[in-house]
Formats: structure tokens, sequence, C-alpha cells
């Protein structure tokens, strides 16, 4: 199951989730929390859906539906993000993989600052967080390079108790090869992740698209570093295999299905 923001362009959210869910092998169920009126070029308005509805559309699928794996997207308010968990935790779901959407790509922030709290005492319930440079700037309020790029992961996960992949797809890629580090807080080991660096403007969706297929191989029986390195992998070639796709006027999004 996927719990995030639909994205009327196609690219994200929502339905990218279910694009990446159904393309890794498993079903998809969704529960929206907002929806978007967006395209390739950006996000021209936001409609929240609803706390009583949002509880909702949880309580009918999780009484109905039993999930093996659950992605957590954008929550955009405190009352979201508790109704959210207070639901999750009542239905004793497992293998929780959220992706703290707090920053856009150009820096701005997404949530406000109460909701970044709330959102931060969610993090606990989560089997694996998938947190950008920026938002990890803002869990552990220290600057992140490539320097203090693995203590960080351990540095977060050890913090709010979770595995965490760090992606760095914001640092200066090395010979070619762009770096994501694994910190899995149930062994305690790092994990490096190495992947091709794609000359390309289509990547929207990417974020969206990674942690709803790590989820996915969690639900279909892998083990993290497994999920996490297969996750990587998909969206890496699909990143590829959509590196020429012109969708739109703006970025246009990866290419979920190119491996078919």
């Amino acid at each position: 199951m996927t719990i995030a923001g639909s994205d009327s362009g196609g690219g994200a959210g929502i339905q990218a989730d279910i694009k990446s869910i159904s393309a890794c092998g498993a079903y998809a169920a969704s529960v929206i929390t907002a929806t978007t009126a967006q395209n390739t070029q950006g996000v021209y308005d936001i409609h929240a859906i609803p706390i009583a509805h949002l509880e909702k559309q949880l309580e009918v699928v999780l009484d109905d539906i039993h999930f093996d794996a659950v992605k957590i997207g954008m929550l955009h308010s405190c009352e979201v993000i508790k109704a959210v968990a207070s639901k999750l935790t009542k239905h004793g779901v497992k293998n929780i993989v959220l992706d703290p959407v707090m920053v856009a790509t150009s820096g701005d922030k997404l949530i406000t600052d109460n909701a970044i709290d709330c959102l931060k005492n969610l993090l606990t319930q989560a089997r694996l967080i998938t947190p950008n440079i920026s938002e990890a700037e803002l869990l552990i309020g220290h600057s992140v390079n490539s320097n203090n790029f693995e203590d960080s992961a351990k540095e977060i996960g050890r913090k709010y108790d979770t595995s965490v992949l760090l992606k760095g797809g914001h640092l200066e890629a090395k010979e070619g090869m762009m770096l994501d580090v694994l910190f899995n807080i149930e062994t305690e080991r790092t994990h490096k992740i190495h992947n091709l660096k794609i000359d390309t403007n289509n990547t929207h969706g990417t974020g969206c698209s990674l942690s709803s297929s790590i989820a996915t191989f969690l639900c279909l029986g892998f083990g993290l570093e497994i999920a996490v390195e297969k996750g990587c992998e998909y969206v890496n070639q699909a990143i590829n295999k959509g590196k020429n796709m012109v969708l739109g006027k703006g970025n246009s999004p990866i290419n979920h299905f190119g491996l078919k």
C-alpha cells in the first residue's frame, strides 16, 4: 500500500508509486493524502483531503487487505501525520518505508516546521527512511557532504532508531558513479550502493519510485539490503530507459515500464 499525494501529471506521488509497485511485481493499493494540480513544469495547486476521509480510506483498506509492506510519501500536516501513525499502529503494519519528503529540489521547504517535528516522531515506526541530503540536514541539524556522508547516515539511523538509505544524488559524481549509503540499524552495518550517473533531466518522481520499489521488494520477501539494492537498480534502469523521452514541457518522468 502507498500513502501519498496524487500527481495529476502522473510522474510522481501516488501515480509513480502504483507504477513502480506494479512494475516490480506486487499489488498496489493507495490512500491519497492530497490532490495536486501538477504537471512536468511544477505544482500549481494543492488540495488537502479532509482528515475524516483520509482516516476512512486507511481504516477500510487496512480492515480488508493484509499488506506485507507500506510506503509513505509526503504528509503535509501534523494532523495527517498523526492520523496515519495512529491507523498503522492500530493495525500493526510492518515493513514501513518512509520517504521523508520535506525539501524540494530547489531547496524550498515543502512542509511547515511544526509538521517536520511531527514527522520526526513518525520515523521511529519505519523500517527504512530514504532522505535526500537536504532532508538529512534537517533531521540531524548540520551539513552533509562527501566527507561525512556515511557517518551522517549512521547518525540519522541511531537518532531515530531506524534504517536509513541516504541518497547522494546531489553529491558530485566520482568517475561517473553516484553513491547512496544504506545504514542497516538491524545489523549496525553500512552498505554502499553505486549506480552510473545518467545525463538527463528526466528524473521527475525518482524519490517516490525508489521508496515504493524498495517497499515492493520487502513485500516480496527480500531482506533489507537486497531490497534496497534491487530498488536502486530498478530506478537507475528506469531513468536510463526514459532519458531521451519527451513528455510535456518540463522535466519528464522516468520510464517505469521501460524494462518490459
